[in-house]
């Protein structure tokens, strides 16, 4: 290199350095929202070694900070009750920001592929009706600019905005309804960090640690098929897209991810749970993870939705989950649903109950598979959350039970006293039963609130 390149270099860095400001992370701006009675990590850039002040309206509070030898900064704030609007000021040597309309509340961060980024605008059911009543200035929205990078990134493309009928039309469906439904029962601020890209399989949300504690996971993930929509390298989406927030702080997690995962569905549950596992593990938090179960569908193959459905089912054995069922409300031509607004309800009354601790009289899930006993060439299968069990058309189907040798027969069924007995006369000495196992099953079994029965096999 000679000496005038050099110069020219020399010139551009110490010109930078001079011009080096305070700078933010994207999710924090104008109309965020911060999560309530907490401490919360404010941090970005500056200058290597500069003074930072920092003031909070909230408590009338300044705290000072400096920066690192590597540019950046850090400092912990608390949070009070949920409330707002507030300010943030930030001032430096060289410049000052200044956030505005800043609200406390609860922060929850919504991710998943196609059904979880589906919008009012992707068409919904009474699509006009609900963006012209998306009129909520308390809940805010934040989408995250889709991008895919090799290793974590510190940064996201986005903003926040208020929630409007020209904001809400835009963003996740399935998050806004969930907002609104726990904003009706705690009238406080809610803020969505929109966190979805359709088409996806888990393994581009799962962080590379993931892969190397479990090789298993990295043969498996050779089953996706590259498609035209988005990229099927494992952990590309969760280093641009999700490792940026893990030092924002967050309520919870939704979900709604599974369909791009038929090819190795045996897998899922292994897979999720360790991806939910992770993600917590870099947020430093076990925050409440609720999903929702896929919907049936015309899959290419018979089964493979049966089975996510019941590894969906399976991965509530970890902890602080929860799953909203949704066969109910789906046809199996679609795979994108429409009907969105029950899928954010229940979501909704799943965390309103198990986190938030209300409606505790209410039943939020539908029956879940507990445990079957062999009596005879019977089976009697019990569940959990099945009072008031029943069928809705005259004949209880789906069911079907085992030989030992693993072959599988249709089975007559009977509902007695909260419990199903299921037979066959092509089965003597029956070993295991399940439930709705093709992948375009739609049960009739439900509680007496009007939820579905999931899919399940027994062990």
């Amino acid at each position: 290199m000679n000496l005038r390149i050099r110069l020219i270099l020399l010139c551009f860095l110490v010109t930078g350095l001079a011009k080096a400001e305070i700078t933010l992370p994207k999710i924090f701006s104008d109309e965020m929202v911060l999560q309530r009675e907490t401490s919360v990590l404010l941090y970005g850039w500056a200058n290597p070694n500069e003074e930072i002040t920092i003031y909070t309206s909230w408590n009338d509070a300044t705290v000072n900070v400096k920066t690192g030898n590597n540019a950046k900064w850090e400092v912990t704030v608390e949070t009070p009750k949920a409330g707002g609007p507030y300010q943030i000021f930030f001032k430096g040597k060289t410049n000052e920001i200044i956030l505005k309309d800043v609200l406390i509340g609860e922060v929850w961060i919504c991710s998943g592929q196609s059904n979880m980024e589906w919008s009012a605008n992707s068409k919904i059911e009474n699509r006009d009706f609900e963006v012209a009543n998306a009129n909520y200035p308390n809940i805010r929205l934040f989408t995250v600019a889709k991008r895919t990078a090799k290793y974590p990134q510190e940064d996201v493309s986005g903003s926040w905005a208020t929630c409007s009928p020209e904001t809400m039309q835009d963003f996740s469906a399935v998050a806004y309804f969930f907002a609104r439904r726990i904003q009706e029962e705690l009238n406080i601020p809610i803020g969505l960090i929109d966190n979805a890209w359709g088409a996806t399989s888990a393994e581009v949300w799962t962080p590379e640690s993931v892969f190397k504690e479990h090789p298993e996971f990295v043969e498996a993930h050779k089953m996706i098929k590259p498609n035209k929509w988005v990229t099927v390298e494992k952990s590309s989406l969760y280093n641009a897209m999700t490792a940026p927030l893990t030092k924002f702080k967050i309520g919870g997690a939704l979900w709604y991810q599974g369909e791009s995962n038929a090819p190795n569905a045996e897998n899922y549950q292994n897979l999720f749970t360790n991806m939910i596992t992770s993600w917590r593990t870099e947020w430093q938090d076990d925050f409440p993870f609720y999903y929702v179960q896929i919907a049936p569908f015309k899959y290419d193959d018979e089964f493979k939705g049966g089975i996510v459905r019941d590894q969906q089912r399976r991965a509530l054995s970890l902890k602080n989950t929860g799953m909203a069922m949704t066969s109910d409300i789906c046809k199996v031509e679609d795979i994108h649903p429409l009907n969105k607004q029950d899928v954010g309800l229940r979501l909704g009354n799943i965390a309103l109950k198990n986190h938030y601790n209300l409606l505790q009289d209410q039943e939020v899930y539908g029956p879940l598979f507990d445990s079957s006993e062999i009596i005879g060439n019977q089976i009697k299968i019990n569940f959990n959350h099945a009072e008031g069990l029943y069928n809705k058309s005259k004949k209880i189907d789906l069911f079907e039970i085992s030989k030992e040798e693993g072959q599988w027969f249709a089975a007559k069924a009977k509902i007695k006293n909260g419990a199903v007995i299921v037979s066959s006369k092509e089965v003597k000495n029956p070993k295991r039963v399940r439930y709705a196992w093709r992948s375009t099953d739609i049960g009739a079994l439900f509680n007496e609130v009007g939820l579905p029965a999931s899919t399940f096999t027994s062990e």
